[in-house]
């Protein structure tokens, strides 16, 4: 895998991850009894942006390095038994 390449499917990854971390801990104002004037209920009180961040940015990691080694251990597609071979 090329450098570029490695670099556009961590992209992708992180993206994905994101859309996972977002929701992680997240209270509304709702929940809390605290609806600020001019905002719908459904906001989050406090949506602790840069830890979810962080967190992306680990799961991605994790993600990505998990499926560099299996692409440097030979592991391909057609390894997995139930996937139709092409």
């Amino acid at each position: 895998m090329s450098a570029i390449t490695g670099a556009a499917i961590y992209f992708i990854i992180w993206w994905v991850c994101l859309f996972i971390a977002l929701p992680i801990g997240v209270k509304t104002q709702d929940e809390e009894g605290e609806v600020t004037l001019g905002t719908v209920s459904s906001a989050p009180v406090r949506p602790r942006i840069w830890f979810k961040l962080l967190l992306t940015t680990i799961m991605a990691t994790i993600v990505f390095a998990t499926l560099w080694g299996l692409q440097r251990a030979g592991f391909t597609l057609d390894d997995i038994p139930f996937l139709p071979r092409f």
